[in-house]
């Protein structure tokens, strides 16, 4: 039996025409089941142009953040890989593909695309003061979290859905601190992380702001650590969560 991927495109004000055509390679790229597009506060229309497309369009009315579009995206999957990517297309349909395969193959629980790599082809840079924060925080994170790897915040990652499974009711971070958050906890819970080299072209128009969601970062890292820390049964981090109140877990909200 063939091993079956769905993939998740978190999207906020999309540039509609890119988007369908990275939807387009997608399909014709990795055959996928399902493709699931969660769009986020759309404007008037913009979910009718996107009808004709071979995908899944999930909107909500307001801003949930990317942590929170893709964990909604994974649980209306049922496939046995899920997938995500940004909007943009900075990961060709292609290096996407090169990120999936390490699971497909059985030879990971939990794939992450990398910038940062080594062996990765940047066609076009970010802007000094970004790649800066960028590589501080793939620094700091190394740093303090049991998985090492030079970028945790590419948009393309692939975990199967047993790993999805054992991951889940752990994350809470509903922006793009998600993706240091799922690292972190695949770390704590021994899951295999492989990391792979990516083609990867930046896009103009984030909306990441490099000081204020740097400073988010840091403290979603720092959160992540902990919770990590308490899946590990370290007694501190234990006692700490003791004393706190719990936040809820994304796949527990909106319930």
């Amino acid at each position: 039996m063939s091993t079956t991927v769905g993939v998740v495109i978190p999207a906020f004000r999309p540039d509609i025409a890119e988007l369908r055509r990275y939807v387009t390679a997608i399909e014709e790229t990795l055959a996928p089941e399902t493709v699931v597009i969660e769009l986020d506060s759309p404007s008037d229309g913009v979910a009718a142009e996107l009808d004709d497309l071979p995908a899944v369009v999930e909107t909500v009315p307001y801003r949930r953040g990317k942590g929170a579009a893709i964990t909604a995206g994974f649980e209306y999957l049922e496939t046995d890989v899920l997938v995500f990517a940004d909007a943009d297309g900075s990961t060709p349909a292609d290096s996407l593909s090169a990120v999936v395969d390490p699971v497909t193959d059985g030879e990971a629980d939990l794939s992450v695309g990398s910038r940062r790599h080594p062996e990765s082809e940047v066609g076009s840079h970010q802007t000094f003061a970004r790649r800066f924060l960028g590589d501080g925080f793939a620094w700091l994170a190394g740093t303090l979290l049991t998985v090492s790897l030079y970028d945790y915040q590419c948009g393309a990652k692939a975990i199967t859905a047993a790993g999805w499974g054992q991951v889940r009711s752990h994350l809470y971070e509903p922006g793009f601190a998600w993706d240091v958050e799922l690292a972190a906890i695949a770390g704590a819970l021994d899951l295999r992380v492989a990391e792979v080299p990516i083609h990867w072209e930046d896009r103009p128009g984030s909306t990441v702001s490099p000081v204020r969601d740097s400073l988010a970062l840091f403290r979603a890292l720092l959160s992540a650590r902990h919770r990590a820390k308490q899946l590990s049964d370290d007694r501190l981090h234990t006692a700490i969560a003791a004393r706190r109140e719990q936040p809820t877990a994304l796949v527990e909200r909106d319930r």
